[in-house]
């Protein structure tokens, strides 16, 4: 089932650029708003996976305009055009 907002159940999910190319993952969603880590290492993974996400320094706000759609898998952005 595909979406185009996030909810609590994203974090730990990947997300994509429109190509399909893997650019972070999500760490946190807090009040509607995802947090992405660019850059997670295996122990961020795992928090993330286990529901113990904390967003950080290193994470960054993914605007809810960017979203193209969410799967079981992923979040996909939309073109930057």
């Amino acid at each position: 089932m595909e979406r185009d907002h996030v909810t609590d159940d994203d974090e730990g999910k990947a997300v994509v650029d429109s190509h399909g190319e893997k650019i972070g993952m999500i760490t946190e969603v807090k009040s509607g708003t995802a947090y992405v880590n660019a850059d997670p290492g295996l122990t961020d993974t795992i928090r993330s996976k286990l529901g113990w996400g904390d967003a950080d320094q290193d994470d960054y706000p993914l605007e809810q305009s960017r979203i193209h759609t969410v799967t079981d898998d992923e979040i996909r952005l939309k073109d930057e055009f």
